[in-house]
Order: structure tokens, then sequence, then C-alpha cells
């Protein structure tokens, strides 16, 4: 008795520290960024419109990103919207986010679940975040080229109602409903598999008001190929 007493409260132990952690994360600090929809509805989000450039070749890109590691994320692709190279957190430290443009991080609990969370500060990558929308492919690329494909199929705005604190509820923009930070994480990082695009929406002055989530969920091929993709990925992403 004594020694299952000791693994629960170990297993509570870790589940604090990994809600602490996905607070850490949903404050990921932001200096400037863009809410989707209408301003009057939104608070006063800060409006930019993302620099326009030209993409690279697909193929170029893909190229580019393999390094010959399979199972390693390296790279995301949707077109006409956007390339960027994946990194991923060190270990440790899940509330890592890369300070460089033109690149984005990997969210390493989402990964421990099976899914896939790409961070980027929205002053930086996470920009262009807000030219996605339903319907747009996103494919990912891994180490030795193998590619994973997925559909935009939803858009999230919440606003933090306590943005400095870790213990924060959130407030659907959409619907006026709140829920907690925990109950966010589980939403849009557990699951069936799926990839989730996070950053950050500064209003009425606050840079951390609120988070920004877009989620994507796995492209039905035809039964033939559809196969085909998953035994080329069956050995590292199940």
């Amino acid at each position: 008795m004594a020694h299952d007493n000791l693994i629960i409260r170990r297993k509570s132990l870790f589940y604090s520290i990994q809600i602490c952690i996905i607070a850490f994360v949903l404050l990921a600090t932001p200096v400037s960024a863009l809410a989707l929809g209408n301003p009057s509805e939104r608070g006063n989000p800060t409006w930019r419109n993302s620099t326009e450039s030209v993409l690279p070749n697909y193929f170029s890109f893909v190229e580019s990103v393999q390094d010959g590691q399979a199972g390693v994320l390296r790279g995301v692709y949707v077109p006409d919207v956007l390339a960027l190279p994946i990194v991923q957190q060190p270990v440790g430290h899940s509330g890592f986010v890369s300070n460089n443009d033109g690149e984005i991080t990997q969210f390493g609990m989402a990964a421990e679940v099976g899914n896939v969370g790409l961070l980027a500060h929205n002053y930086l990558s996470g920009e262009e975040f807000t030219n996605l929308s339903p319907g747009q492919e996103v494919r990912l690329i891994y180490g030795d080229g193998a590619v994973e494909y997925f559909v935009v199929e939803q858009i999230l705005q919440y606003q933090a109602l306590q943005p400095y604190s870790p213990y924060s509820d959130f407030r659907d923009l959409d619907t006026n409903i709140t829920i907690t930070a925990e109950k966010l994480f589980r939403m849009v990082y557990r699951g069936e598999r799926h990839v989730t695009f996070q950053t950050c929406i500064e209003a009425d002055g606050n840079s951390s008001w609120g988070r920004l989530f877009i989620i994507a969920k796995p492209k039905l091929f035809p039964f033939v190929e559809q196969q085909h993709i998953h035994d080329n990925l069956l050995p590292y992403i199940y």
C-alpha cells in the first residue's frame, strides 16, 4: 500500500510539473502579433500584414532540410504560404522557442503524446501562421526526406484572462466559453494524430493578450497511396 501511495504521489508531482510547463509555453513571451477576425469583436488586436516573399521550390526546400535522420522533423511546407525549417527543443527545456527568424520549434510535449506542435514567436516566423486557412495542405518533411501530409481544419483564438499568470483561464473568442490552461492543452495537443501551430496574439497594448492555434488533420489519400505513406512513416511516428 505504501509503495502504491508513493507511485501515486510521484505521478501527481510529474503531472503538476507538466501543467506548469504547459502554462509556461502558453505564456511564451510575444512582442507583436496579428489576431484574425473582426478587431471590434476581439478587443483591439494589433494587425500586421506579412511581408510577401517568394517561397522556395518545394523539392528544393525538401532537399535543403534533409540531413538523413529518419523520424526527425526538419521542415514544414504549405504551398503558397510558408516554407520553414524546424528545430527541436533542447532536452529538459519544454518552454524553449527559437529566437531565430525563418525557423520554428517542435514542441516536445506534443511529440510525447504522438502529435506535432509547432511553435513560433509572433514577431518572427509565427507571423506567417496567420496566413494559414482551412483547406490548405501542410507537408511535414523528415530528415530522411519522408513527407507526411495534413490539411488545415480549424483555427482557434483565445484570450488569456490573466495574461501573466501560469494559472490563467482562456476565453474562446468565437464562443465566449472560458476554459482552463490544462483543458486547452488537452484540446489542442492531445487526441488523434494532428499538427498544431501555435503563436501569440497581441491586443490592447498587451503582448501576452491571447493565443492562436491552427489545427491540421491527416490528409486522406486513395487507399493504395495512403497505405504506402503509412508504411514509410510507421517506424517513427506511431
